[in-house]
């Protein structure tokens, strides 16, 4: 710190207190026009600075017993989930704010911006009483460290700020822009792939490609070989519980394979013209479709820290395909018998509840997992190439298909049957190893730059904390702007400043 600065006190500098209490009753918000503050108006700030208005509205009868807040305030949440925590904004006229939410009226010899910088700096979170609801008691708001700076520095270090910030916003409207044109080109070069452009050329070369009558026919002696697969597993189960004296519990015999409902209006609205020898067919067609029932989960599945088989999730299955999280995990032998749930890779996930309704994933080779709660799998029944079938399904194409049967609910969903029924594209087993290795070889780059681009957001983040830590040690300033802010006709250390403040609280 700078030596005309001094420390002090949010308390000292500034008249700090809490909002009021929400009027109860309609009555009060009734044609109201009047912004009345609440927690959630602060969680949509984003990077704003100022709050102006507010989604409800009181009218006169709902003011008369709430504490007016003026204007050039801040604001910050003191009571919620900590990232509602840390919301701060300044206020640009007086308002009537809720009691969740705590307010900081500076003295005149301090700026509402620059304390706003200040206390974007501070974990109120760290302050904060650790309960199921965090809430911030105003004893320890008053207590934050406010590093003092004389007037003048206090502007000339605003608007240092301001300035650095906003050619980083603008560096990073272009990242973002430039996100955008990614996604854009990622569903581009998708489109092509799945209405068969990227191997026109590859197609007319081959002499040996299946009709499409007979990759029907394909697809049907697959599943039958499927069947008949768990049939002799079964019969050889069945068999050994019958030697060993019939102890224990007898193996179940399998169902007959799934026949998925026909696609209904909605998919056939959405297909598009494809390739002559590829087909129409449906994921049910294609692969096993299972979810982990809730009695399974609640009389079988616990998760145990030296477990061996980390769990998925809906977590797992992000926007673009398949994400690592730090598992739960479950023992071996204490889900054996869920044989449905037990994944060896290359079945895809669907995530069938909630915001990523409809994500899809394939599940990493070569590694084994359990199929967790709140997630689908869709395992082939054949051989296929399951990275066809998760970029079929991340296009904006395949996706529009998946999500057709969609239940339009608050909390939108898919059942089993609708993903069973969602139809697919489908090429032979040649091209669409073709298929992939065209998107792969295009995506790649975009890929790679799409990383650079989430580092680089990622660092300015971090720059913009590492402003506001320079600003607040006394770091920012160069020497000749220091030099111009001791010449300006209210410029006073801060020492004199703090006293001044005191002075004038004592007499308020």
């Amino acid at each position: 710190m700078r030596k005309d600065w001094v420390e002090s006190t949010l308390g000292e500098i500034s008249d700090v207190g809490a909002g009021s209490p929400a009027p109860q009753g309609q009555k009060y918000f009734e044609k109201g026009s009047i912004p009345f503050i609440r927690v959630k108006d602060m969680g949509k700030l984003g990077n704003s600075k100022v709050i102006s208005d507010a989604e409800d509205h009181l009218n006169e009868k709902g003011t008369v017993k709430l504490k007016l807040i003026p204007k050039g305030s801040l604001l910050f949440t003191k009571s919620g989930a900590s990232t509602l925590l840390n919301q701060r904004a300044l206020i640009n006229r007086d308002m009537y704010v809720v009691s969740h939410i705590g307010f900081a009226t500076p003295s005149e010899a301090i700026t509402s911006n620059y304390l706003y910088y200040i206390m974007k700096l501070v974990d109120f979170a760290i302050f904060a009483h650790a309960t199921t609801l965090p809430s911030l008691p105003l004893s320890k708001a008053k207590g934050i460290t406010i590093p003092l700076a004389p007037l003048p520095e206090q502007r000339a270090i605003v608007a240092k700020i301001e300035e650095l910030f906003s050619d980083l916003d603008s560096g990073i409207a272009d990242l973002k822009k430039a996100q955008d044109q990614l996604k854009i080109y990622r569903q581009a070069v998708l489109k092509k792939a799945f209405e068969g452009e990227l191997t026109k050329e590859w197609r007319e070369q081959q002499t040996d490609l299946p009709t499409a009558d007979e990759l029907l026919e394909q697809i049907k002696i697959g599943r039958q070989e499927f069947f008949d697969k768990q049939i002799e597993e079964w019969e050889f189960e069945l068999k050994k519980w019958k030697e060993e004296g019939e102890s224990g519990k007898k193996p179940k015999k399998p169902r007959p394979i799934t026949v998925p409902d026909p696609p209904n209006k909605g998919h056939e609205e959405r297909k598009w013209s494809i390739p002559e020898n590829w087909i129409w067919t449906q994921i049910g067609d294609l692969c096993f479709v299972t979810k982990l029932a809730g009695f399974e989960y609640t009389d079988y599945v616990n998760y145990v820290e030296d477990g061996d088989l980390p769990v998925l999730k809906a977590e797992n299955a992000g926007p673009n395909g398949f994400k690592k999280t730090d598992y739960s995990k479950v023992k071996s032998e204490s889900v054996q018998m869920l044989t449905r749930s037990q994944i060896f890779g290359g079945e895809l996930l669907v995530v069938f509840v909630g915001a990523g309704t409809g994500n899809v994933a394939m599940v990493p080779l070569n590694q084994r997992y359990f199929l967790g709660p709140n997630i689908g799998m869709a395992r082939p029944y054949f051989e296929l190439n399951s990275k066809y079938l998760e970029l079929f399904l991340q296009s904006a194409l395949g996706k529009s298909l998946l999500m057709s049967a969609v239940k339009a609910v608050a909390q939108p969903s898919l059942s089993m049957g609708t993903i069973r029924q969602a139809p697919i594209a489908f090429p032979t087993l040649k091209e669409q190893h073709q298929i992939v290795q065209e998107i792969e070889s295009r995506l790649s780059v975009c890929d790679n730059i799409e990383q650079n681009i989430t580092e680089s957001l990622e660092k300015a983040k971090a720059l913009r904390q590492s402003i506001l830590k320079k600003a607040f040690e006394g770091k920012l300033l160069t020497e000749e702007e220091l030099k111009a802010c001791k010449a300006a006709p209210d410029y006073e250390p801060a020492s004199v400043l703090l006293e001044r403040i005191k002075e004038e609280k004592v007499k308020n």
